[in-house]
């Protein structure tokens, strides 16, 4: 309720690709004006994952931070999967950007190549050796990734110290798309190596890679479109529900600190 101006959110998903909008309006509900960005496979945009260029995203920011409702001075990014690394990139790259929360993102650029300017980040490589796949014929890749600490995959790591903004790394530990705990360990590693601030790490035992708003289903496995096969994302239902619970609210915590100032108050109702 009220006129405005509100704290700024973009909200990316991940290769699923298209505009996925119901965590927007939900956040929207709760006070944050949220921009839900498709990247890919939408409308007039690239409907394959080839290459993505960053100054789509950094049109995106200005857009936020120019809007009459949008409360500045800088504005929030929240990520899933894809989505995730795609803030991380966008944070270390663009001005505005004030707090970055991921739900099981990664701290490498993953499936396609990136640019900026004169800027190329490569993709993680994937080695399909390392794919299991079970009885049922549905794939664990939590393998693939090559490690991007080592060789000339560590041109993929996304120079996240160059960012001016707090992050939040939201961890499902049962996540089998990726190492998500891996990747928020050495992103809080790098950060801190560069004399930057020390990132919020949430973790949860036994939540998959699919960590969505609240009482939301469960997707224990569905079509990877990277891979061309169905795939396992994890989690125990359980477990894996009420991290979605909690999640929800760590996020808006996250948001509200750092783009009002001001100490959350959220409810715990949708």
């Amino acid at each position: 309720s009220g006129s405005g101006p509100f704290p700024g959110i973009i909200d990316l998903y991940g290769t699923g690709g298209g505009l996925p909008e119901y965590r927007a309006c939900l956040l929207a509900n709760h006070g944050f004006a949220v921009l839900a960005l498709a990247f890919y496979s939408y409308e007039d945009l690239p409907k394959g994952m080839k290459e993505f260029h960053l100054e789509y995203f950094e049109e995106a920011v200005n857009y936020m931070l120019q809007h009459s409702q949008v409360k500045g001075p800088g504005i929030g990014l929240l990520g899933h999967s894809k989505g995730g690394d795609l803030c991380v990139s966008m944070a270390s790259f663009l001005k505005g950007i004030t707090a970055t929360a991921l739900i099981n993102g990664s701290v490498a650029n993953v499936g396609a190549v990136l640019r900026y300017k004169d800027i190329t980040i490569p993709p993680l490589g994937i080695n399909t050796k390392r794919i299991k796949v079970g009885k049922s014929g549905i794939a664990d890749i939590i393998d693939a990734l090559n490690n991007p600490l080592e060789g000339p995959d560590q041109q993929s790591f996304i120079p996240l110290e160059k960012a001016e903004c707090c992050f939040l790394f939201i961890v499902g530990q049962d996540d089998h798309n990726w190492k998500s705990e891996f990747f928020a360990i050495e992103g809080s590693k790098r950060l801190q190596a560069h004399g930057k601030e020390k990132p919020e790490i949430v973790c949860y035992p036994g939540a998959g890679h699919y960590i969505e708003p609240p009482f939301f289903p469960m997707c224990a496995a569905s079509m990877h479109l990277l891979f061309g096969k169905p795939v396992m994302w994890g989690g125990e239902p359980k477990a894996h529900c009420e991290a979605q619970i909690d999640a929800w609210q760590q996020i808006q915590a996250f948001f509200r600190k750092h783009l009002t100032g001001k100490p959350s108050g959220t409810s715990s109702k949708l």
